[in-house]
């Protein structure tokens, strides 16, 4: 019997899903990062890296799947409020159901159960950004406030999780 319990608590520590990072996923700049991500994520929606969204950012529809109060410290341009605990619907009106949609959070864990909620309603090509927007402002690629001018700021959650902002130039918030 101790070894039974012994089992099932070395079960219950491993990760839900037990779901293995894809080995090709797209490059961070911090591998300390990576490896968090790597742990975090169950990779139940495909992932696209900074450097390919940014590459095709004019053809994709770009969500934003955290809160509103972070959405407007600062947001990826042209990126539509999406939210993550209540889907903003009027978001997606228009949007075909197989269009490419890329989404992202604070590192990619709301945005990945984002994700699985609208390949449950249908949406075919939707793609989680590898490393959401922390990794963005980490390539230097710019953000804007809700006057859609630049802006140095971003909402990092909290003190904890804005360590994985680690460049100088950035301005975080929470």
């Amino acid at each position: 019997m101790r070894y039974l319990s012994m089992v099932i608590g070395l079960l219950m520590l491993g990760r839900p899903g037990c779901t293995q990072p894809p080995e090709d996923r797209p490059p961070v700049n911090n591998p300390e990062f990576d490896q968090k991500l790597s742990r975090m994520l169950q990779f139940s929606a495909p992932v696209i890296g900074v450097q390919e969204v940014r590459d095709i950012q004019e053809e994709v529809y770009i969500f934003d799947a955290r809160e509103q109060e972070e959405f407007d410290v600062s947001h990826i341009e042209g990126a539509k409020f999406l939210g993550y605990k209540d889907l903003n619907s009027e978001a997606l009106e228009g949007v075909p159901k197989d269009a490419k949609l890329v989404l992202y959070c604070s590192v990619g864990y709301r945005s990945e159960k984002v994700a699985e909620k609208l390949k449950g309603k249908g949406y075919t090509q939707v793609y989680n950004m590898y490393g959401s927007i922390f990794e963005w402002v980490n390539e230097g690629y710019p953000v804007v406030g809700p006057d859609g001018k630049p802006t140095r700021k971003v909402h990092t959650y909290n003190a904890k999780w804005g360590k994985w902002v680690d460049r100088p130039d950035v301005e975080k918030v929470w």
